[in-house]
């Protein structure tokens, strides 16, 4: 504690919801992030989660300062299984200079921004610059999102989507089926949508936990997109495929290589995975090269508070220079040490 703290100059902005909604596009997003990944950056900058949790609720912090922006802070998750499962988002931003609290940001739709916005810059780093085949396993939010996204970086030859349930991989294929200067359609396997795609995305969990994808169904020269296996727990992809491996691309080494259930798993079944992986940062900064026609390339992603903080500092730009926003009442002091 201290006496002489001192209120900010300018109060915080409160961000909702639906401020989020309307300041929000792919192109921003995904500028945000890859102008963030491509700057140099200290692992520390942006440490693992932290959890605290009882039997009935959770609350799970994504600390970051990112290496590019004026803002620093963290993503709070909280839950509470009290009724059912509620989950609500919380992303506050502090100036990296005064330390000032400058932003409170709703963050329920920052989530699904940032992570198909990554995933979009990550795809686009182990993939050639030509229309490409691409192969959706699953056809809820995150396979929408992330094909929205990637039609932002990529250009696509056709789009093949699989889901369990027929009506709802014939729903996804309709929506998209043109909007993308390209035909997409319903297949009844994911095996049929993984065989001869240049890059495939694997955007649903099985009820098991067991591999969505298996290695005999992509080539030798495809990429593959992982997003689905962010917990020690869950599983998207077989150890065969990661033994297969040419390179695997992730968003954060220490979260992906020791927080993936796939990653766990290849270990288990004497993969070297340390050797396979490279960060995103190192690709998109060239300090490691990806050789994009050749050998099977796997983008990897458990997200990060990086993702959320640079995301949020967008939107706060974009909300002040709009006039978006709600201005708090009441600041937070801030006191010298």
């Amino acid at each position: 504690m201290s006496t002489d703290g001192e209120l900010p100059k300018d109060l915080p902005l409160f961000l909702t919801d639906a401020d989020v909604a309307s300041l929000s596009d792919w192109p921003g997003a995904i500028e945000a992030i890859r102008t963030a990944y491509k700057a140099p950056g200290e692992e520390a900058g942006t440490p693992g989660r932290i959890f605290a949790q009882t039997d009935r609720e959770w609350l799970r912090i994504m600390p970051s300062v990112p290496p590019s922006g004026q803002l620093f802070g963290a993503k709070s998750i909280a839950g509470s299984f009290a009724d059912g499962l509620r989950v609500s988002y919380l992303i506050s931003l502090f100036d990296k200079d005064s330390a000032d609290l400058v932003a409170l940001v709703d963050g329920n739709r920052v989530t699904g921004l940032r992570t198909a916005a990554t995933t979009a810059v990550g795809a686009s780093s182990i993939v050639p610059s030509r229309p490409l085949s691409l192969g959706v396993i699953g056809s809820g939010f995150e396979a929408r999102s992330h094909l929205t996204a990637f039609s932002h970086v990529l250009e696509f030859a056709d789009i093949r989507v699989f889901s369990p349930t027929p009506a709802n991989r014939e729903a996804f294929a309709a929506e998209f089926d043109g909007v993308f200067g390209t035909p997409a359609r319903a297949v009844g396997s994911a095996r049929e949508a993984a065989e001869g795609a240049d890059l495939i995305l694997c955007a649903a969990r099985s009820r098991d936990e067991s591999p969505t994808l298996q290695a005999e169904w992509v080539g030798p020269n495809s990429a593959v997109v992982s997003i689905g296996s962010t917990t020690p727990a869950q599983r998207e992809l077989p150890a065969e495929l990661m033994a297969r491996a040419a390179a695997v691309v992730v968003d954060t080494r220490e979260e992906v290589v020791h927080g993936s259930g796939d990653m766990i798993a290849a270990r288990a079944h004497g993969v070297e995975v340390d050797s396979l992986v490279v960060t995103l940062n190192a690709v998109l900064t060239g300090e490691t090269e990806i050789d994009v026609e050749r050998g099977i390339r796997i983008y990897k992603s458990t997200g990060s508070g990086l993702q959320d903080i640079v995301v949020a500092e967008m939107l706060v730009v974009r909300a002040r220079a709009e006039g978006i926003g709600t201005i708090l009442p009441v600041g937070i002091v801030t006191s010298r040490k």
